[in-house]
């Protein structure tokens, strides 16, 4: 896996503490690759790209 830097709200952190603290999330890295999982699927569904399927089954920890 690659280390990238990104800078996000407060409001937004605390929101992802959330789903840490709950179980939801082992951590923040896990919240963020989720969300980035699920905007790349939604993004090549809408495009109707055949590079969905390989999205969708390339699920990362």
């Amino acid at each position: 896996m690659r280390l990238v830097t990104v800078k996000i709200p407060e409001a937004l952190l605390e929101d992802m503490d959330e789903l840490v603290r709950v179980g939801l999330y082992p951590n923040r890295s896990s919240v963020i690759r989720g969300a980035v999982r699920d905007l790349v699927r939604r993004e090549l569904w809408d495009r109707g790209g055949g590079s969905y399927r390989k999205a969708l089954n390339s699920r990362g920890p």
